[in-house]
């Protein structure tokens, strides 16, 4: 009767081991930068800065709260926005 040789568990585990690594470091990493980026991006929204929302909205900032953001969005039309709905801030011309 021929012998079996049992294999070890660390040797069957380095695979699946090796797949989360990859998953860490392509997937998971670089989306976690992404929203702390985004997070201290929000922090930095000053009254005046000229931003973009989320649904494509262009505004100027006129006032800011601890959530919300109040738009100017043209003469005399103001909207409030959760602050988590800002895109970006658009990049002055001239800078």
């Amino acid at each position: 009767m021929p012998q079996q040789t049992v294999a070890n568990p660390l040797v069957q585990l380095f695979p699946l081991a090796l797949i989360f690594i990859i998953f860490y470091f392509l997937l998971i990493r670089p989306q976690k930068q992404k929203e702390k980026a985004h997070r201290k991006m929000l922090e930095g929204v000053n009254k005046n800065d000229e931003i973009v929302t989320l649904g494509g909205i262009h505004g100027t900032v006129v006032n800011v709260k601890d959530k919300t953001l109040t738009l100017r969005i043209d003469d005399n039309v103001k909207m409030e926005i959760e602050k988590s709905s800002v895109a970006y801030i658009k990049k002055p011309q001239n800078a």
